[in-house]
């Protein structure tokens, strides 16, 4: 993924789907459609899950409590 929205979610009463969702909702409706992506820091999950539609995968590039959302490329 080259694009997407960067998004900070710190709340520690959300689980990690909880916070994928929202940011995933916050996404559609600012560019009209889902994300198919979601980059989290590698200390949150070790390879990749999927939320929904939404494949997560772990980047060490991507900050603790960041969301980098966008289409796969």
């Amino acid at each position: 993924m080259n694009v997407g929205m960067l998004w900070l979610d710190t709340d520690k009463n959300r689980t990690l789907d909880e916070k994928v969702v929202r940011a995933a909702e916050y996404y559609e409706n600012k560019y009209g459609y889902l994300p198919e992506l979601c980059l989290v820091n590698s200390s949150v999950i070790e390879g990749s899950l999927a939320v929904g539609h939404i494949k997560v995968e772990a980047a060490k590039t991507v900050l603790p409590n960041h969301f980098w959302l966008g289409m796969a490329s």
